[in-house]
Protein backbone atom coordinates (compact mmCIF):
# COMPACT_ATOMS: atom_id res chain seq x y z
CA UNK A 1 0.00 0.00 0.00
CA UNK A 2 1.48 3.37 -0.94
CA UNK A 3 2.36 5.81 1.82
CA UNK A 4 -0.11 8.30 0.34
CA UNK A 5 -2.24 8.48 -2.82
CA UNK A 6 -0.17 8.92 -5.97
CA UNK A 7 3.10 7.72 -4.45
CA UNK A 8 3.18 4.57 -6.60
CA UNK A 9 5.37 6.26 -9.19
CA UNK A 10 7.84 8.05 -6.95
CA UNK A 11 11.58 7.44 -7.33
CA UNK A 12 11.88 4.29 -5.24
CA UNK A 13 8.59 2.67 -6.19
CA UNK A 14 8.49 -0.75 -7.93
CA UNK A 15 5.64 0.38 -10.23
CA UNK A 16 8.18 2.47 -12.13
CA UNK A 17 9.98 -0.72 -13.16
CA UNK A 18 6.88 -2.00 -14.96
CA UNK A 19 6.49 1.32 -16.74
CA UNK A 20 10.19 1.31 -17.70
CA UNK A 21 9.84 -2.15 -19.25
CA UNK A 22 6.66 -1.55 -21.22
CA UNK A 23 7.53 2.01 -22.24
CA UNK A 24 10.01 0.67 -24.78
CA UNK A 25 8.18 0.77 -28.12
CA UNK A 26 9.20 -2.75 -29.13
CA UNK A 27 9.35 -4.59 -25.78
CA UNK A 28 5.63 -5.36 -25.55
CA UNK A 29 5.51 -6.40 -29.21
CA UNK A 30 8.47 -8.77 -28.78
CA UNK A 31 7.03 -10.28 -25.60
CA UNK A 32 3.72 -10.82 -27.36
CA UNK A 33 5.45 -12.36 -30.39
CA UNK A 34 7.13 -14.91 -28.11
CA UNK A 35 3.93 -15.83 -26.25
CA UNK A 36 3.30 -19.16 -28.01
CA UNK A 37 6.70 -20.57 -28.90
CA UNK A 38 10.41 -19.88 -29.15
CA UNK A 39 11.37 -17.80 -32.16
CA UNK A 40 14.55 -17.14 -34.08
CA UNK A 41 15.74 -13.59 -34.70
CA UNK A 42 14.72 -13.67 -38.37
CA UNK A 43 11.31 -15.07 -37.52
CA UNK A 44 10.74 -12.20 -35.11
CA UNK A 45 11.76 -9.68 -37.79
CA UNK A 46 9.23 -11.18 -40.21
CA UNK A 47 6.49 -11.60 -37.62
CA UNK A 48 6.78 -8.14 -36.08
CA UNK A 49 7.51 -6.04 -39.15
CA UNK A 50 8.83 -2.50 -38.99
CA UNK A 51 11.63 -3.21 -36.52
CA UNK A 52 15.25 -3.16 -37.66
CA UNK A 53 17.59 -6.05 -36.86
CA UNK A 54 19.68 -3.74 -34.69
CA UNK A 55 16.71 -2.50 -32.66
CA UNK A 56 15.34 -6.03 -32.26
CA UNK A 57 18.73 -7.23 -31.00
CA UNK A 58 18.86 -4.33 -28.53
CA UNK A 59 15.30 -5.04 -27.36
CA UNK A 60 15.98 -8.76 -26.89
CA UNK A 61 19.13 -8.02 -24.88
CA UNK A 62 17.24 -5.53 -22.74
CA UNK A 63 14.47 -8.06 -22.08
CA UNK A 64 17.12 -10.67 -21.23
CA UNK A 65 18.59 -8.19 -18.77
CA UNK A 66 15.24 -8.00 -17.01
CA UNK A 67 14.97 -11.80 -16.90
CA UNK A 68 11.94 -11.82 -19.22
CA UNK A 69 13.50 -13.55 -22.24
CA UNK A 70 16.13 -16.27 -22.56
CA UNK A 71 18.46 -16.87 -25.49
CA UNK A 72 18.98 -20.54 -26.32
CA UNK A 73 21.85 -21.38 -28.68
CA UNK A 74 22.33 -24.86 -30.02
CA UNK A 75 22.54 -26.85 -33.22
CA UNK A 76 23.70 -23.84 -35.17
CA UNK A 77 20.65 -21.75 -34.36
CA UNK A 78 19.55 -19.30 -31.67
CA UNK A 79 16.04 -19.20 -30.29
CA UNK A 80 14.47 -16.67 -27.96
CA UNK A 81 11.86 -17.80 -25.46
CA UNK A 82 9.83 -16.15 -22.72
CA UNK A 83 10.83 -17.01 -19.18
CA UNK A 84 8.22 -17.78 -16.56
CA UNK A 85 8.72 -14.21 -15.36
CA UNK A 86 8.22 -12.92 -18.91
CA UNK A 87 4.95 -14.85 -19.16
CA UNK A 88 3.63 -12.89 -16.17
CA UNK A 89 3.50 -9.80 -18.40
CA UNK A 90 1.14 -11.41 -20.92
CA UNK A 91 -2.06 -10.67 -18.95
CA UNK A 92 -1.21 -6.94 -18.53
CA UNK A 93 -0.32 -6.80 -22.24
CA UNK A 94 -3.72 -8.34 -23.03
CA UNK A 95 -5.41 -5.62 -20.95
CA UNK A 96 -3.50 -2.90 -22.82
CA UNK A 97 -4.40 -4.53 -26.12
CA UNK A 98 -8.08 -4.59 -25.18
CA UNK A 99 -7.88 -0.94 -24.13
CA UNK A 100 -6.39 -0.11 -27.53
CA UNK A 101 -9.17 -1.95 -29.35
CA UNK A 102 -11.81 -0.20 -27.26
CA UNK A 103 -10.36 3.33 -27.14
CA UNK A 104 -7.76 3.57 -29.91
CA UNK A 105 -10.17 5.12 -32.39
CA UNK A 106 -11.16 7.80 -29.87
CA UNK A 107 -7.49 8.69 -29.33
CA UNK A 108 -6.88 8.84 -33.08
CA UNK A 109 -9.99 10.96 -33.61
CA UNK A 110 -8.87 13.36 -30.89
CA UNK A 111 -5.38 13.65 -32.38
CA UNK A 112 -6.79 14.29 -35.84
CA UNK A 113 -9.17 16.93 -34.48
CA UNK A 114 -6.16 18.73 -33.01
CA UNK A 115 -4.08 18.34 -36.17
CA UNK A 116 -1.71 15.87 -34.51
CA UNK A 117 -0.52 12.53 -35.68
CA UNK A 118 0.90 9.58 -33.81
Amino acid sequence: MPAYPGSDFLADCPARLAVEIIADKWAVVVLYALRREPRRHGELIDLIGGVSRKVLTHTLRRLQGFGLVERHAGGGKVDYVLTDLGRTLLPPIAVLTEWSHTHGEAVTDFQESRGRQR
